[in-house]
């Protein structure tokens, strides 16, 4: 099947780029149709069994989490759009086969070619390019489930949906009791510690808390304590929306199993999740182990804290959130970085001093002031190094300095950041009103 290239001459496309060349910088429109052109052409592959494969840009794997954002701008402009329609569809069917086969895996080959981040991991199934369990890489294809229905009202992918809502409560309910019932091991004998989980890869100890466990972070980075507060957020908004979808189809039992759990991984963490900030006041932790320990930072991937209105149904006018962002908005945060060039949140994923466009986006499109989103907007166009495109970090004084020049994830936030500055994005199908 053949899938669209480009969207210069979607309308919706067309009329943001009168809107942001309003603005006063013809860069802000070029870069959006760039950003989305170069993701429908270059990381797209149509499958002989109908689904579609997508590289992340300069590794040859679909992880299951960047495959999802990748395609979250489309959604604006699915209206009366069926090829784009088809396409989003015809991802979502690969995730759904991928977490079939492996809903430990984040990241999966295009055929059973056997390659693989490491040939030395545990995991042996030639499909899977990388077997780092994240709660992330389980609820971002249910987001984009549920709104690609939202957006389209189509119906034709919810039977497999809701299969995949079965396996991934499956899981997350075996991981909320990890030390006992989990089966899940993962070990690297090359690269940092970063790459491989303590304890004959098990990870770190943890005490049950009602959370589900996650050996890994969004960054794919190991985590230091296996409750990931942000994760288990964004993995409540993805059980909100998979009842949404099987009440849509009167799967009444479906509908309150995910609800149940939703319910538990919140109160988890309320309980276990939050401390108290001698300057911010209650926050919330970014890792926690439910015997006290918790990790104060803020992640520029997705799901952070700074994005929880994005992807875990937060409103951004919810005073723990609002006392959370202080804190990872200021030096008080180990990943916040303030230079020349820039100020905004890293990860330990990439080097010191390294901001991340993706934080960037994300910051403006939680924020209620219209000055810093198009603060934001402008800060991205002017660290982009003049080559029109995101990157995956980038020095806070020398943008020249960057890491990954072909990050599909980066382009697409630049997207879902520029569509919804001019009121075109798909802040509908996420934002909260609590």
């Amino acid at each position: 099947m053949q899938y669209p290239a480009s969207v210069q001459d979607h309308p919706t496309v067309q009329q943001a780029v009168r809107l942001l060349d309003g603005l006063g910088d013809p860069r802000f429109g070029q870069t959006l149709v760039s950003c989305l052109d170069d993701t429908l052409a270059r990381t797209i592959r149509p499958m002989p069994d109908g689904t579609a494969f997508v590289v992340t840009g300069d590794i040859p794997a679909m992880w299951l989490r960047d495959s999802s954002t990748q395609m979250m701008p489309y959604l604006a402009l699915l209206r009366d759009a069926p090829a784009l329609q088809d396409l989003v569809l015809a991802v979502l069917r690969r995730q759904f086969g991928q977490i079939a086969r492996n809903p430990y895996a984040n990241a999966f080959n295009a055929e059973p070619s056997g390659r693989a981040h490491d040939p030395e991991d545990l995991c042996d199934d030639p499909w899977v390019w990388e077997q780092k369990y994240e709660v992330d890489s389980l609820a971002f294809p249910l987001l984009l489930a549920q709104r690609f229905w939202a957006a389209t009202g189509r119906t034709d992918h919810l039977a497999e949906a809701l299969r995949t809502v079965r396996t991934v409560i499956s899981v997350w309910r075996t991981e909320q009791d990890h030390e006992r019932l989990s089966p899940y091991r993962f070990l690297r004998r090359s690269g940092p510690p970063s790459d491989t989980l303590p304890n004959a890869g098990r990870g770190t100890p943890v005490d049950r808390t009602g959370m589900t466990w996650s050996g890994f972070r969004p960054s794919d980075d190991a985590c230091r304590y296996g409750y990931n507060v942000p994760a288990n957020l964004c993995a409540a908004a993805a059980l909100d929306g998979a009842a949404e979808l099987a009440r849509h189809v009167h799967d009444t039992d479906l509908a309150e199993d995910a609800g149940r759990l939703a319910a538990e991984l919140r109160e988890a963490v309320v309980r276990h999740g939050t401390v108290h900030h001698d300057e911010f006041g209650l926050i919330y932790a970014y890792e926690v182990d439910g015997y006290g320990n918790a990790l104060m930072l803020d992640d520029a991937n997705m799901p952070g804290l700074l994005s929880l209105p994005l992807v875990a149904n937060v409103p951004v006018t919810d005073p723990l959130y609002l006392a959370t962002r202080r804190f990872a908005l200021s030096p008080a945060n180990p990943t916040f970085h303030r230079g020349t060039a820039a100020e905004g949140i890293g990860s330990p994923h990439t080097p010191a001093e390294h901001i991340w466009p993706i934080a960037l986006a994300v910051r403006g499109l939680t924020s209620t002031d219209e000055t810093e989103r198009i603060d934001a907007l402008r800060t991205l166009i002017a660290t982009d190094a003049g080559t029109g495109a995101m990157h995956e970090s980038f020095h806070k004084d020398d943008p020249r300095r960057f890491t990954r020049p072909w990050f599909s994830w980066a382009n697409a936030m630049y997207a879902e950041l520029a569509l919804d500055v001019v009121g075109l994005g798909t802040r509908r199908l996420w934002a909260s009103t609590g």
